[in-house]
């Protein structure tokens, strides 16, 4: 599959691009509509929150990584 994710940064990118791009394109449609002004700020709001997340995740991966595994094995334990 030549469209495969193949590392989680990768798949983060991704999504920071998509998010990023929804987030430019909502807020210069609602920028016309001076009603839409309150909704641009909350997409504002709601792409930085999901860039620190990003951020976040990619900076305690290895954190994330252990915590998952010890969930893991704890539900397959049960």
């Amino acid at each position: 599959m030549k469209n495969q994710i193949k590392t989680l940064e990768e798949c983060w990118m991704r999504l920071m691009l998509a998010v990023s791009s929804a987030v430019i394109c909502t807020g210069r449609r609602l920028q016309k509509d001076q009603r839409g002004q309150g909704t641009t700020e909350y997409a504002i709001l709601v792409g930085v929150i999901v860039v620190i997340a990003i951020i976040a995740v990619i900076a305690f991966r290895d954190n994330i990584q252990q915590l998952w595994e010890s969930i893991t094995d704890g539900i397959n334990q049960l």
